[in-house]
């Protein structure tokens, strides 16, 4: 009898965890494992709920994704999406962790261990600074990455999340160079030393070299620079270097780094793409046609498996597509296509069709962006608008007026129609204060959508208000407690068995 009833429990148990595992199915799948992750940045002024941001991603089946800083929001969104995370230090912050141990283990403590366990966010790398050998800092950062690896390592040890969590530095492809050829590649003097004892603690954590590569840079600064040996389709002026042969500026760069490598030591430590992405406006070559074609090409071409000619069958570990989402408040120091670099605008929607390699060939929009309301400020017609360059100066320092610009979308409007855009521009980035649009005057609101062909009058978002989907943080709670009901009325049936 009692080896029936022990039978009969055991059935139980089983049609149990059964139901359990059913309730679960809908509820937050684990992200596809694919190559292809993507740079979330929030430089913005109108930024979008992460939960939103989050559904976007998993409603793309981007499974990586890769923050500049340790947004808490951010953070606390991506808990139980299934995404696989890599979590930044910025560049400020390394002096501090590099001299304290203490600030290392409260960095730790506030950014990761708060958020990983059952049910909590799949951190799996953190970038101690965003290209801090950049030539452009003039060394400012480089004493300080090791030191604060080495802290941020022993606070992960004490943590008990060493072996799972890698330390990476993003690198600026900058940090090496070739006289002409990708096998000349060599680190810059001043660096060999550091990126020895880096790639060193890489290789001995397991983790990759992490390097940003940008054909369009090297396009947009030269004007000798062969425009289809940017992208994938081939050049008709390939590199040739002894028996290999370079038809794309992506190849050729990244085997420049594979070469500086191998003359250190390390020609066999794995190499993931922090950052690469063209932009969609700012600049003659930054338009939709050619941004698609670079992406579209970059993840084929990764995802084919055909790796380098050094390394053949051997792709980068992960390519994390920079960007996301476009960040209006980015400096344009560099050039106006600073602001546009996202596959999605600010608000979500996919600006061209993309082929992920997840199962569709065309990318989703957001939902339940919370705009704010449908009204827009334009020129007033009624008002003489000689005087208005001071107003133009203010809205146009304040907000963004980049696409206005030479290589613009907006840049064909008019005049009126610029100075619509710019007060538009200024009143969602106050989030339509009607004193906004005012302008002495010169402002009107109106209720009919201002937009001229391709040339889009944004609408803000509505950073107040609480998004009202169900986030994946919050499935995956549910489903814990599933598991936790699960092994509660186990305890109880074996204990039942018993007596």
């Amino acid at each position: 009898m009692a080896a029936a009833n022990a039978g009969a429990m055991v059935r139980f148990v089983a049609a149990f965890l059964a139901a359990v595992l059913v309730m679960m199915v809908p509820c937050a799948p684990r992200a596809a494992a694919a190559a292809v992750g993507v740079n979330w940045g929030t430089v913005s002024a109108h930024r979008m709920p992460a939960p939103v941001v989050v559904e976007l991603m998993r409603a793309n089946r981007i499974g990586r994704v890769k923050l500049f800083d340790a947004d808490q929001a951010a953070l606390r969104a991506l808990m139980g999406s299934g995404l696989q995370v890599m979590v930044g230090i910025t560049n400020e912050m390394l002096q501090g962790i590099a001299a304290s141990p203490a600030a290392a283990d409260a960095w730790v403590a506030r950014n990761v261990s708060r958020y990983v366990g059952p049910g909590g966010a799949d951190i799996r790398y953190i970038a101690v600074g965003n290209e801090p050998f950049l030539t452009s800092y003039q060394g400012q950062f480089q004493s300080y990455v090791l030191p604060a690896m080495t802290n941020i390592q022993q606070s992960l040890v004490k943590a008990n999340l060493a072996r799972y969590i890698k330390l990476v530095v993003p690198c600026n492809a900058d940090a090496y160079q070739s006289a002409s050829v990708p096998s000349q590649g060599v680190f810059r003097p001043d660096l060999i030393q550091i990126i020895t004892q880096l790639a060193a603690f890489l290789s001995s954590s397991g983790a990759p070299f992490v390097v940003n590569i940008y054909p369009f840079l090297s396009l947009y600064q030269s004007s000798d620079f062969p425009q289809d040996y940017a992208f994938f389709d081939g050049s008709s002026h390939p590199v040739v270097d002894g028996p290999n042969v370079y038809y794309n500026a992506f190849d050729g760069n990244f085997d420049t780094l594979v070469s500086a490598l191998s003359k250190i030591g390390y020609g066999q430590l794995p190499i993931a793409i922090g950052e690469v992405g063209w932009p969609t406006e700012g600049a003659p070559s930054a338009n939709l046609t050619a941004a698609r074609a670079f992406t579209q090409g970059l993840i084929s071409h990764v995802l084919s498996n055909k790796g380098t000619p050094l390394r053949p069958g051997v792709p980068p570990m992960d390519v994390y597509l920079f960007s996301l989402l476009d960040e209006e408040q980015k400096s344009t120091l560099p050039g106006n296509f600073e602001r546009h670099w996202g596959v999605f605008s600010f608000d979500g929607q996919a600006k061209y069709p993309l082929n992920l390699g997840l199962g569709s060939p065309v990318l989703k929009n957001a939902k339940d962006v919370p705009y704010l309301p449908p009204r827009w400020c334009v020129a007033n017609p009624g008002r003489d608008l000689n005087n208005v360059e001071n107003h133009l100066k203010l809205a146009c320092t304040m907000a963004d007026c980049t696409t206005l610009y030479y290589g613009g979308s907006c840049n064909a409007i008019g005049e009126k129609g610029n100075i619509s855009y710019a007060f538009n521009s200024y009143y969602q980035l106050r989030k339509q204060d009607a004193q906004s649009c005012d302008f002495d005057g010169l402002g009107m609101i109106t209720y009919l959508d201002p937009s001229i062909g391709d040339c889009r009058f944004l609408v803000g978002i509505d950073d107040s208000r609480t998004s009202t989907i169900y986030s994946s943080g919050d499935c995956s709670r549910r489903r814990f407690g599933l598991w936790i009901l699960a092994f509660l009325v186990i305890g109880f049936l074996q204990i039942g068995v018993y007596l």
